[in-house]
């Protein structure tokens, strides 16, 4: 059914195409291609230049940005990125997690679709492009196309903007094929367990039970609550979630917020700033985890397990945690799948 070919009652001059796949795209974030200069300022600047991301001006931000941040930023971020490169690979840490969760999400697919579906991914900044992906599939006889975030959580610098990225790909396509949005799945029950497993997990390999988990979700302006965007609220919903399916008392675990950019005050309480009065409060030993982050990146590898554990370390905490990702991990895996299965409905069965 997928090799080129003419539609059914097409007149004989009628040119061969491909058609009857289902396409399911996933996408991350992005990474530049390198930590040198250039590559991460091009990165940078594809990523600051996001009005999803930075809702100022272009008039006031773009000369900001083009003229001072990314003079000096690259060379800070490249150095943050150099410290946890994947130097056998040549790339970053989410790209290589990103391609092992592509590969098994397509195993996992395969074995329940057969060779109906198609998977690969994306990144909405960076390679390989939304654009070039979803031309691929298309090319490859691809006439639906289930796109997926990999954001638990919505917001607006993250599911809105990927999809945005999505549509604006499907503009440059003559024929458009039908197309599908994943929903936000921070409250499924599959991805709860999957991340209440990943905590047990981490909890039975300690050998003392830290006094309090830290789920620290990346942060944004207090402003974008204000004006309509659920993510806090879905951050909030994912730690209750959690917390009962583990049975914990309310002492036992807490949202923080992490990565604060600019001088606007951002979702509180910020990580940071959290882990240090918490030392001082004298929970000296304490775990976090990053729950709206489907893999490990700049900001768990390099900003929770550096900057924030140094920030506790320096202010009297003792033992510091860090409980990975879901990753590639089987349960993560299954949990993927099982929200792709529920978004295929009607189209494959």
């Amino acid at each position: 059914m997928f090799d080129a070919t003419r539609p059914a009652h097409a007149p004989t001059d009628h040119p061969k195409v491909k058609f009857g796949k289902v396409g399911v795209l996933l996408a991350n974030l992005g990474t530049p291609d390198d930590y040198s200069y250039w590559p991460m300022r091009r990165y940078l600047n594809e990523f600051l230049s996001d009005q999803r991301v930075i809702d100022y001006p272009k008039w006031k931000w773009q000369p900001l940005l083009q003229l001072i941040i990314l003079t000096k930023r690259p060379f800070t971020s490249g150095a943050a990125y150099k410290s946890i490169w994947n130097h056998d690979k040549g790339e970053s840490p989410l790209m290589t997690i990103t391609k092992d969760q592509t590969a098994k999400m397509a195993a996992s697919l395969t074995e329940r679709y057969g060779d109906r579906v198609m998977v690969d991914f994306c990144m909405r900044y960076g390679n390989p492009s939304t654009q070039s992906k979803v031309r691929e599939m298309v090319e490859a006889g691809c006439d639906k196309i289930l796109f997926f975030p990999l954001y638990p959580h919505y917001a607006g610098a993250t599911s809105a903007t990927a999809n945005d990225q999505f549509f604006r790909a499907l503009m440059q396509e003559a024929w458009q094929p039908a197309s599908r949005t994943v929903a936000p799945y921070f409250d499924h029950p599959a991805y709860v367990e999957a991340l209440a497993q990943s905590i047990e997990s981490a909890y039975a390999d300690m050998a003392t039970r830290p006094d309090i988990l830290v789920c620290s979700y990346h942060g944004m302006p207090e402003r974008y609550l204000q004006q309509g965007d659920p993510y806090h609220c879905q951050c909030v919903k994912t730690t209750r979630l959690l917390r009962e399916r583990l049975g914990w008392d309310e002492t036992e675990i807490v949202s923080t917020f992490q990565s604060r950019f600019g001088p606007e005050e951002w979702l509180k309480p910020y990580t940071v700033d959290h882990v240090a009065d918490l030392a001082k409060q004298g929970k000296k030993n304490i775990a976090v985890c990053a729950p709206a982050f489907s893999a490990d990146c700049i900001e768990t590898l390099e900003e929770i397990n550096e900057e924030i554990k140094e920030s506790f370390e320096e202010a009297g905490g003792e033992q510091f945690t860090y409980i990975p990702c879901l990753n590639d991990d089987d349960a993560h895996i299954e949990a993927l799948s099982t929200v792709v299965a529920e978004n295929l409905s009607g189209w494959i069965d």
